[in-house]
């Protein structure tokens, strides 16, 4: 896929500045080595405008080198955040975990109550714990879709506080009821499976839910995801709902290589 200058100039300003200082430079000290220190700015912007006119598939060419440049140094520093943030992402005395809490293979999930892609997920979540007995799921509550996503954090981080044994079918109540998911909503998932609403409200009263939901903000942001649901399996994010098969395979093959992609 090609773009013309206008197109690129209108969405990538920022970039197109970059890319067109780079055609400068270079023009400057390869096509006119000799003269390069008495050009003018005016002739050297002469020089690059013409150059891209004759030649303005190197914009383009440009622009796709700079975001594979971009996504492999942003993809290293994931890495090297999951290495930094091993502990914190797998083994938070705040964090919820389901599945096999002594599993030889972990699956954390980043999710919010009104996400309709995780309500969608959550049967293959379901799925792999049934057919993978070593593994364990940890569920970071990870509230960006509104007011009501994070009261039902709140109400959530209360649950597992507690009664921590009935948190599994408290979530699976909220998650896949119908409507906005919010405090009332919450607490009314939590009486329906026998949670009493008084606990829940001592709870709440402590700062523990605004701990652990800024535990995971800031893990988030380490790991750079910006949305629900997203996972991390072994040393890679995965981003979005991508389904019960690929998931599938990259728990096996974590197991089978210890990667993700044998």
């Amino acid at each position: 896929m090609t773009h013309s200058l206008q197109s690129i100039r209108s969405v990538y300003p920022p970039v197109l500045m970059r890319v067109l200082s780079l055609c400068a430079l270079l023009l400057a000290l390869v096509a006119v080595p000799a003269a390069a220190q008495e050009l003018k700015r005016e002739d050297i912007e002469k020089i690059v405008r013409e150059y891209i006119l004759e030649n303005p598939d190197i914009i383009a060419e440009a622009l796709t080198e700079l975001d594979r440049r971009e996504r492999e140094a942003a993809e290293l520093a994931r890495v090297q955040a999951l290495t930094d943030s091993a502990d914190v992402l797998f083994n938070s005395t705040r964090q919820v975990v389901l599945g096999n809490p002594e599993g030889s293979v972990a699956l954390v999930e980043f999710f919010d109550y009104n996400c309709g892609y995780c309500k969608r997920a959550y049967g293959d979540m379901v799925k792999l714990i049934e057919e993978h007995p070593d593994l364990k799921v940890v569920l970071k509550e990870f509230p960006v879709l509104g007011q009501g996503s994070v009261e039902a954090a709140q109400v959530a981080v209360a649950v597992n506080s507690v009664a921590p044994d009935k948190y599994g079918d408290f979530h699976e109540a909220l998650l896949l009821s119908r409507g906005q998911a919010n405090n009332a909503s919450a607490l009314a998932a939590a009486k329906s499976v026998g949670i009493a609403e008084d606990d829940l409200l001592a709870a709440m009263k402590t700062d523990e839910a605004g701990q652990t939901i800024e535990e995971v903000y800031s893990l988030a942001n380490r790991l750079g995801l910006t949305g629900t649901p997203s996972y991390v399996v072994g040393d890679e994010v995965v981003m979005g709902a991508v389904g019960y098969e690929q998931l599938n395979e990259k728990i096996k093959s974590l197991k089978n290589c210890e990667q993700t992609t044998c």
